[in-house]
């Protein structure tokens, strides 16, 4: 029976985590209604991408949902490669899909395979409602979607670490301004930029040192999350993305102390499978390309194309536009980002919650960056706790994975200079991916120490008297 008892308890549990992190994080993403964020910024962050989702369903109901290569786009007259959509043609796009208008014309966009657009086409053939309904209807599907992913990602801390670190990283997510302007955006599709992190936490998690035969599967496991990965919203991030999933394999190397061969053997396993889905979705996507400009070759053009522009290619060899970001100094791109905003208290969390806001302040991600390193130190010297020696491993383990998970941003500020130059409009997210949860994991363990501190010192004062 006690048995029984304890199995009841740790489902509820269980069920609290997921049902309130899912629906603070669906209401956060749906409607921003803890008013992280702006309401202005919140209802138009990135519309403009994701009128290209909305251009694919016009363009799939008028001639199939396999037209043009099944690419996103616009429904214009000009290249979308050359002239990017214009505030009416953005507007337009909505007012076509909501009043069942046709296209002239199609602009598809060629630098990611648009599965999201394809997936939404498809609901939107099934679902036998008005384009109204069904646009809320896939808003709402996005941030379910993306508060699930990210409740997974709390759930697991909370397996590792218990309470106190699985609230502090859970309430990191809804403080995140920038988590909350993405988490419902069609075209970004939040939930599967973290996919192949939250399969290698739980593979690894179930499997603590893999035998021999579980390698292949470990790998299979990373092909198909970074290929669904690519397929919903293409190589957006792609280094971030690849940099985030091996934090959790970091962490499991120290705590369950590996030998050189399996940590070599799951490395091969990681980078295997993860070239494979991406060499597997750019030969969809060149494929793709070349169902409307002709041919392969120019698919493979066209991403290579992509990729210079994006990285560090010779600003004589492109348009005028991008000359400043690719002659912009890696230092200055990373420096902006470091300065970034985390938290900012909105205007209608000040006028709703005038008392709770006074305590509130502006959070950069410098700031976050100095209170890790603080945190940190705190915690990889904690001794005095009597299950020291059996949790000193995870505590350096949780610490070289924070620090080890600042090279996800890091690397597509660096490697990506060009795109992170222009993009300072939505490339702070890249934060979230995942060094801020692990930080805040750090930092919810410390308050957990201080707090017991207290317990047993009130105890102990409570003694003498």
């Amino acid at each position: 029976m006690q048995l029984r008892r304890l199995s009841q308890s740790e489902l509820a549990r269980k069920l609290s985590i997921w049902t309130v992190s899912i629906l603070l994080l669906f209401f956060a993403f749906f409607s921003n209604s803890w008013h992280v964020a702006e309401q202005q910024w919140f209802d138009s962050h990135q519309r403009d991408t994701e009128s290209l989702v909305v251009g694919r369903m016009v363009k799939s109901r008028q001639d199939g949902i396999f037209s043009a290569g099944g690419l996103t786009g616009a429904g214009i007259p000009n290249n979308i490669q050359q002239q990017w959509v214009s505030s009416k043609q953005i507007q337009d796009q909505y007012s076509a899909y909501l009043n069942e208008l046709t296209f002239d014309g199609y602009s598809p966009y060629m630098s990611q395979i648009g599965g999201q657009g394809i997936l939404f086409s498809l609901l939107d053939r099934l679902i036998p409602l008005s384009p109204h309904v069904k646009l809320q209807l896939f808003y709402v599907l996005t941030s379910l979607l993306s508060a699930i992913a990210l409740t997974a990602i709390v759930y697991w801390f909370y397996r590792e670490f218990g309470w106190w670190v699985a609230i502090s990283v859970a309430g990191s997510m809804v403080l995140s301004q920038w988590l909350t302007v993405f988490g419902r955006n069609l075209w970004w599709s939040l939930w599967a930029f973290y996919l192949p992190m939250i399969a290698v936490m739980y593979f690894l998690r179930h499997d603590k040192i893999p035998a021999n035969r579980q390698f292949i599967t470990f790998g299979i496991a990373i092909l198909i999350s970074v290929f669904v990965k690519c397929f919903i919203n293409g190589y957006e991030y792609m280094t971030t993305t690849l940099v985030m999933m091996m934090v959790p394999f970091i962490y499991y190397a120290i705590v369950d102390r590996w030998r050189a061969h399996q940590f070599l053997k799951l490395s091969l396993a990681a980078v295997s499978g993860s070239c494979v889905a991406i060499f597997l979705s750019l030969t969809l996507l060149c494929f793709q390309i070349g169902s409307v400009k002709g041919n392969f070759q120019d698919g493979v053009a066209h991403v290579v194309y992509s990729f210079g522009k994006r990285t560090h290619g010779d600003a004589q060899s492109f348009p005028p536009q991008y000359a400043a970001s690719l002659e912009a100094g890696t230092i200055e791109v990373v420096t902006t980002y470091i300065e970034g905003t985390f938290f900012e208290p909105s205007s209608q969390l000040s006028r709703s919650n005038p008392l709770i806001s006074r305590f509130l302040f502006k959070v950069r991600y410098s700031h976050l960056i100095v209170a890790f390193i603080v945190m940190s130190v705190l915690l990889f010297f904690r001794g005095n706790e009597k299950t020291a020696t059996e949790r000193r491993q995870h505590r350096i383990a949780l610490i070289c994975a924070t620090w080890f998970s600042i090279l996800a941003p890091l690397s597509w500020y660096v490697i990506f200079k060009a795109h992170s130059f222009i993009h300072t409009h939505m490339s702070y997210l890249l934060w979230q991916m995942p060094f801020t949860f692990f930080g805040f994991a750090i930092c919810g363990w410390v308050l957990k120490n201080a707090f017991s501190d207290l317990i047993r010192l009130t105890a102990r004062l409570v003694a003498r008297d």
